[in-house]
């Protein structure tokens, strides 16, 4: 039988800093109790696929000074709507029937969300991005 939504919350890290209270907003709510898990379970891919876009545009992210890294982070993801819309892809996928339909609701403050948060996580990371990815073949 398909267990669809058990098996995608099972696999979530839990995330013991989140904490929920009953003032919280809807799309807050879902920010700490989805988002923020899917976000950490789907980190080693969301490193991967920017690496990859990094290497697409020849590789001049590599040359830039750090805080010139962290603004390419941030317009690569602002600025190019196809990317945007693959990560936004990678992010929802993982989510339940019922989550879905909460975010088809609040899609919009969602997306910025979403978006804040992979461009927040990416530029934490900076340093994964120092060096060209080892191609594997």
């Amino acid at each position: 039988m398909n267990d669809r939504p058990n098996d995608l919350l099972r696999i979530r890290p839990e995330i013991k800093k989140t904490k929920a209270f009953s003032s919280m907003s809807i799309e807050e709510r879902f920010q700490n109790e989805t988002l923020r898990p899917i976000l950490k379970l789907q980190n080693p891919l969301l490193i991967e696929v920017f690496h990859n876009y990094i290497e697409k545009r020849k590789g001049v992210f590599y040359e830039l000074s750090l805080p010139k890294k962290l603004d390419y982070i941030e317009n690569s993801l602002i600025k190019d709507q196809k990317f945007r819309n693959s990560l936004k892809g990678m992010i929802i996928g993982h989510f339940t029937l019922t989550e879905y339909r909460i975010y088809k609701k609040q899609s919009s403050a969602l997306n910025k969300r979403i978006m804040n948060l992979v461009i927040e996580r990416l530029k934490d990371q900076v340093q994964l991005f120092e060096v060209p990815l080892k191609k594997v073949f």
